[in-house]
């Protein structure tokens, strides 16, 4: 009887050559492949390809010629619009926000997008969650500050600040900010690029702040600016729709006064 040869572990070609067996894709390994190259792709168009498509494109303006009522994002649209402002020095605003239980938020970065991934994922609280960039003045945000909702950063509470150089009577500086209220976090309706949408209502907003602020007894006056924003309706870079009944709301804050030096213990010298 003749005998067969079986090889298991390889193939033969047609000279009698064995050739290693092609090992098959797993299925999990093929589905990895693909969510990989899908999201190449995602990231090339939302971060790449749409940003530069949109420059250019008016559907959202006009913009304010004097440029202080409304921010642009970083590749130029239209960002949020300026609702409140307060009269003091770095210090003080720092210090009053404190008091409000308003929170620094923390530099965009690796690390911070992670951790707001995960903690939005697991809806654990981050009350110093990062906030994008906005440009007000040819430069970004002198400092930014939320309000966390819950246990979930998805909402939150949120200010940005830019120095001006405009100054009261008594040498205090002048920052404009932009208060907003992050509802969800998604998808850009112009870049697909993902971001917190903001709620139209920004007047909402711009009360909420001053109520948490004047809460602290450190303001020494406020008031409303009547016919301050021009535009009473828009959409923001990322598409989402604001309203407001275009009065800046502006307050003054206490002028810290400096602690004095302790007296010197030591005995003086006769």
């Amino acid at each position: 009887m003749a005998k067969h040869n079986i090889n298991t572990e390889a193939d033969s070609d047609e000279r009698g050559h064995h050739r290693p067996k092609r090992r098959k894709r797993r299925p999990y390994q093929s589905a990895a492949m693909g969510l990989a190259f899908m999201l190449i792709v995602y990231g090339v168009l939302a971060y790449l390809i749409f940003p530069v498509a949109w420059i250019g494109y008016d559907y959202w303006r006009p913009v304010p010629e004097d440029g202080a009522h409304l921010t642009v994002t970083s590749d130029g649209h239209p960002g949020d619009p300026i609702n409140v402002g307060l009269l003091g020095q770095e210090q003080e605003i720092k210090q009053i926000m404190h008091a409000a239980k308003w929170y620094p938020a923390d530099p965009l970065g690796l690390r911070s997008d992670l951790k707001i991934a995960a903690d939005t994922v697991l809806e654990r609280s981050y009350a110093e969650a990062p906030v994008s960039s906005l440009y007000l003045f040819g430069r970004k945000e002198d400092m930014a500050f939320e309000k966390p909702v819950g246990d979930n950063p998805r909402q939150r509470h949120h200010v940005r600040f830019w120095k001006s150089s405009q100054i009261d009577d008594e040498g205090l500086p002048l920052w404009y900010g932009s208060a907003t209220y992050d509802e969800r976090v998604g998808l850009s309706h112009t870049t697909g690029q993902i971001t917190h949408h903001i709620g139209a209502d920004i007047d909402a907003e711009r009360d909420q702040l001053f109520e948490d602020l004047v809460g602290t007894g450190k303001l020494v006056h406020e008031q409303y600016i009547d016919s301050f924003q021009k535009i009473p309706e828009g959409r923001n870079g990322g598409g989402d729709r604001w309203y407001t009944d275009g009065r800046l709301r502006m307050g003054t804050i206490q002028i810290s006064v400096p602690t004095p030096a302790p007296a010197s213990s030591t005995p003086s010298r006769s």
